[in-house]
């Protein structure tokens, strides 16, 4: 056996166990870096999580954590943390999903990275999306990134990269962003906890980037706890703890916003045992069914269409360049905004419905399936036609899109495994604000019915890890 399997290793420990034992000494932050740049070079081969590892330039900025004085006041200490690489970090190009919508070198840090570091938190690298974030599956020609639960599966998208470097254990939290279930959508795929925060509560850039609002920064972890340190600190809020909530009343809805596409077996099973955690925490569960209309699907649809081609606009990228499922997308969203097809107004109203339904059904939150399906194959996808991409996300995740365009707090959080072996997870939905709240209930679900933090087999470390001991 060779010496680096029997060797203590912080790989496989939350953020939280990691920042407490930099924070008392008992590990350094150089040593943990150093101890998951080694798990990436072992394990990322095949799962092709990370566009770029910044080995040298992770295990420097370490150092420098190890020589502040103030660790007691950082709560993500020596932290490993990927970005996804549609965020600018210092140094990095941006490549927003491929090389034909890669931007230059970004002079400064996203606030969200600067606030992630500012907590003490050290980026290993960027992680992989596809093409300008618009779909759920994440490949391009240079590598099709893989579901660490089964290689054959997507991890999901556009945050996949995020999700499948979380489930194998490369870094214990990632940066993702969700702009119509981004980071959700993963979360579900590789069993871990996705938050999307409401509207306005994490910086976003202003521009092309949000959106049209649609886009929010969120973490993916594997716990509930550090789901919760890593919101705070992107929210640029104090640390609190989570309390657990008195009786709720929470709805209960399988309809899905696609007519036609339903959930199957598993992620029906998977919303009735959220509703009897929920009960077994002494809460209420009632029917409550959103409306999901026609004109929200058609007007939604036109404004993902149109945040793509601004985005390709605001990076003075040439469309010829992009992957012919982007051009068609990029060109749809032309078509859509010369047409009126893109208003505020429209979203407004949905937002506003969103907001009353909590109050029309007499609710405090609402529960529903994450996906409607077991997630795609992990294949080149960017070969294929946009009509393939868009039947296939659309198919599966159906879920997450109608919240973004609220701008409500959304949160996936697993309760089991499907029939195959992948994680099942559900979706809760709050009023603006109930960020805290949806992570309380999670808590709550983690309390009750722990899941599998890591993906079998996953991370690939001797059994000296602290996370195990």
């Amino acid at each position: 056996m060779a010496v680096q399997d029997i060797m203590p290793t912080w790989v496989g420990a939350t953020a939280k166990q990691i920042a407490r034992g930099v924070r008392r000494g008992d590990v350094s932050a150089t040593q943990v870096v150093a101890d998951h740049l080694d798990h990436i070079a072992r394990a990322d081969a095949e799962l092709a999580a990370f566009r770029t590892v910044r080995g040298g330039e992770a295990i420097t900025e370490a150092e420098k954590v190890d020589e502040q004085e103030d660790l007691a006041n950082l709560p993500l200490a020596g932290v490993p943390v990927a970005v996804k690489e549609n965020t600018p970090v210092a140094g990095l190009p941006t490549w927003h999903g491929s090389a034909a919508a890669r931007t230059p070198v970004a002079e400064r840090d996203h606030e969200v990275v600067r606030r992630l570091r500012g907590a003490g938190a050290v980026i290993l690298g960027v992680t992989r999306m596809p093409e300008l974030g618009l779909w759920a599956v994440t490949d391009d020609p240079t590598a099709v990134t893989r579901n660490p639960w089964d290689p054959r599966r997507t991890p999901g998208g556009s945050s996949g990269g995020a999700a499948a470097a979380v489930a194998a254990g490369l870094v214990p939290i990632a940066h993702g962003n969700d702009g119509l279930g981004s980071i959700r959508i993963p979360a579900a795929c590789c069993g871990l906890v996705g938050l999307k925060p409401g509207r306005g509560v994490v910086p976003c850039q202003l521009g092309a980037e949000d959106w049209f609002g649609l886009t929010e920064h969120g973490m993916l972890t594997t716990t509930v706890a550090d789901a919760a340190v890593g919101f705070q600190v992107i929210a640029g809020r104090p640390q609190e703890k989570l309390v657990p909530p008195q009786r709720l009343r929470v709805g209960v809805s399988l309809r899905s916003p696609v007519r036609g596409v339903n959930p199957d077996a598993p992620n029906r099973d998977a919303v009735a045992a959220a509703g009897r955690l929920l009960a077994a925490a002494g809460h209420d569960t009632v029917p409550a069914e959103p409306v999901y209309s026609t004109s929200l699907g058609l007007r939604g649809l036109a404004t993902w269409f149109a945040a793509a081609a601004a985005d390709v606009r605001a990076a003075g990228l040439d469309r010829r360049h992009l992957q012919p499922r982007s051009r068609w997308h990029t060109a749809l969203g032309d078509w859509a905004q010369r047409r009126g097809y893109v208003r505020e107004a429209d979203r407004a109203d949905w937002r506003n419905r969103s907001v009353g339904f909590f109050a029309d059904h007499s609710v405090d939150l609402l529960l529903t399936p994450a996906l409607a399906s077991a997630p795609p194959s992990a294949e080149s996808w960017s070969g294929r036609s946009w009509r393939a991409n868009m039947t296939a996300s659309i198919r599966y995740a159906p879920y997450a899109a109608p919240w973004n365009i609220a701008g409500l707090p959304a949160l996936v959080v697993p309760v089991g495994r499907r029939p195959d072996g992948l994680p099942v997870a559900v979706q809760l939905v709050g009023p603006p604000g109930s960020e805290l709240l949806l992570l309380g209930v999670a808590g709550q679900f983690e309390m009750q019915a722990p899941w599998v933090r890591h993906a079998p087999g996953y991370p690939r470390v001797g059994t000296g890890s602290p996370a195990t001991a």
